[in-house]
């Protein structure tokens, strides 16, 4: 039985985190103390990714946490270390095909889904950090509109962030950010100082997914 060919994965290394993130599945990203646990932290969220892939409608290998292959190392920074990955990779400015653009922003449109249906279910009141901090599930979803409305500058697009009940302002911010990331690209960010489209999309189906998982797990029975 053959296996599948090992997923390419970028690092980006600070002083006291690294990231790793898959190159070719926004979104599923990770974080750890170093190299090796970033990338053991990266696998365990295969099955969590694979509700994402399964929305978006693209096949998920079973084995896609078996191996990966580290192609690029980026330097971290102080985002890096205060928890965000914030290093553009060279393969982010690789050229985007019609089915290409397609699959990414599928993949992005079924992190919003992932995070609509957690937020749904879960507790108005999110367990608290052990110092009693962090926020509750609608400051939550908050936040993650408020960082779209800025990540969508980089695709250069203008939006007063959406608020949570607002679901015609949602739809059509997401519509807006998706028909960017649909499009056939060179891999050069499509404004002056923005971001590629790559990058973009898994910047973007990171946060998203980072705070659906966070709302999935504080809504747990400590």
């Amino acid at each position: 039985m053959s296996r599948s060919k090992p997923l390419a994965v970028y690092l980006e290394v600070g002083r006291r985190r690294t990231f790793a993130a898959v190159a070719d599945w926004p979104g599923w990203c990770r974080s750890g103390k170093g190299d090796d646990d970033a990338l053991e932290v990266l696998a365990s969220y295969a099955p969590r990714y694979a509700v994402v892939a399964e929305e978006a409608g693209v096949r998920f290998p079973r084995s896609a946490a078996d191996a990966f292959d580290v192609v690029e190392r980026l330097p971290g920074s102080a985002s890096t270390d205060f928890g965000a990955p914030g290093a553009i990779a060279m393969g982010d400015r690789e050229p985007l095909t019609a089915a290409a653009a397609k699959r990414q922003a599928a993949l992005v449109a079924a992190s919003w889904s992932v995070l609509d249906r957690v937020a749904a279910g879960a507790p108005a009141r999110l367990r608290k950090g052990p110092r009693g901090g962090g926020r509750d599930r609608d400051a939550v979803v908050a936040h993650v509109l408020e960082a779209e409305a800025s990540y969508a500058r980089k695709l250069g697009l203008r939006f007063r962030p959406p608020t949570p009940g607002d679901k015609k302002a949602i739809a059509e911010a997401r519509e807006a950010i998706l028909g960017v990331l649909r499009r056939t690209s060179s891999g050069e960010p499509p404004v002056e100082k923005g971001w590629p489209p790559r990058y973009a999309a898994r910047r973007i189906a990171w946060h998203v997914l980072d705070h659906a998982w966070e709302i999935e797990d504080k809504s747990e029975p400590s």
